[in-house]
């Protein structure tokens, strides 16, 4: 979450800021100190927690004040020509450009492509927008153009516009992207955080955390024994084998920022019910969990780029396992907890010494610049 301003349901109003005597009235905020007491934008705006949250509810939704915002899922869904589509798109920042297992040019289509699969959308179309830093080397900009055209052709979709700005030396950092996308979504399928139901199973697709300790580990120059790659990959196709099983899914979610318990939280918050999920099954890879032990981290909360996490009714839950476990990308799917009527809009965990424990919404980001 993002994302189509990838956060929870607006509410309040905002006025423009300036002149001020109009600026947005903050006293309302529900936010912690760094926004009500430093009226300026903090990096944990931009890591997809509570403060994220607020700045989207609080400035950005009531100053654009549309109906089609208002879902604030992954994809925005709108009927153009008789047609549904989904329609999304995202910024990538991330530091480094090149890590283990990608750059920001796979990071740049893979994020955008699978915020349009999580309404069950087929993607089709991409634009492509590169802010340059001055002095920037024209090889690094052509390494990532190279792997933003291999990851679209990889992932069966065209960038068909696109635009380039730069920046002064010192006024950014080599390489933003912005990349929109447009897709398709088939008949039948309706697919949002809204309809999590008491009975869903909750299934992950595979392990969790890699992706935001993959970009630590080269950032700060940390051995832990064994490369760990970032998981960034296209899952339009894994979304389509789900289908396949059945168009009943009720929610669809990739982990991005925030990881795992931000996007629990902001489906329980949106759905009205209680999520339950089981320590012992999350899929947390050894190499992950030793890492995030070393740096002081939670899993539940690092960021994933190329895992989702399915809300399925439980007479299809062995189905679209089933189906999931066919495909590369979901080979190591599985049910990590359930939906309930208890504890409405929270998430809870069991832990491993048999007690429980809420799992909320970060304040910012454990690691912030991962996407």
């Amino acid at each position: 979450m993002a994302d189509s301003l990838d956060t929870h349901q607006a509410q309040g109003s905002a006025r423009p800021a300036d002149d001020p005597e109009q600026a947005p009235d903050f006293s309302g905020w529900t936010c912690p100190a760094p926004l009500r007491d430093n009226q300026r934008v903090v990096m944990g705006h931009g890591g997809g927690g509570v403060l994220s949250a607020e700045l989207v509810e609080h400035l950005f939704a009531p100053a654009f004040g549309s109906e089609v915002l208002a879902e604030l899922g992954d994809s925005a869904t709108v009927t153009l020509g008789g047609a549904r589509l989904a329609f999304s798109t995202d910024s990538f920042v991330v530091r480094p450009l090149f890590f283990p297992g990608g750059s920001i040019g796979d990071l740049a289509v893979n994020g955008t492509v699978n915020d349009l699969a999580m309404v069950g959308a087929r993607p089709a179309y991409l634009s492509c927008g590169f802010i340059l830093e001055e002095g920037v080397e024209l090889s690094v900009v052509g390494r990532v153009a190279e792997a933003l055209g291999a990851a679209a052709k990889e992932a069966g979709v065209t960038v068909a516009t696109g635009d380039t700005k730069v920046v002064d030396a010192g006024h950014g950092d080599g390489i933003f992207i912005n990349t929109a996308g447009i897709g398709l979504i088939p008949e039948g399928v309706d697919i949002r955080p809204q309809r999590a139901a008491p009975g869903d199973v909750v299934i992950a697709s595979g392990a969790i955390g890699v992706h935001g300790v993959a970009i630590m580990s080269v950032r700060e120059g940390l051995e832990f024994g064994v490369e760990i790659e970032s998981d960034t990959a296209a899952l339009s196709g894994l979304v389509e084998s789900m289908l396949g099983a059945t168009r009943d899914l009720h929610v669809l979610r990739d982990p991005t920022r925030g990881g795992v318990a931000t996007t629990l939280n902001e489906i329980a918050s949106a759905s009205g019910v209680g999520i339950r999920v089981n320590e012992r099954n999350l899929p947390v890879p050894d190499a992950v969990a030793n890492a995030c032990a070393f740096l002081g981290l939670d899993p539940l909360y690092v960021a994933n780029e190329g895992k989702l996490i399915a809300f399925v009714p439980p007479e299809h839950a062995d189905a679209v396992l089933a189906a999931m476990r066919a495909h590369p990308h979901g080979k190591e799917a599985v049910a990590i907890g359930t939906c309930t009527t208890e504890h409405p809009g929270m998430v809870v965990a069991d832990t491993g010494l048999g007690g429980s424990r809420v799992v909320d919404v970060p304040l910012g980001e454990q690691l912030p610049r991962i996407c």
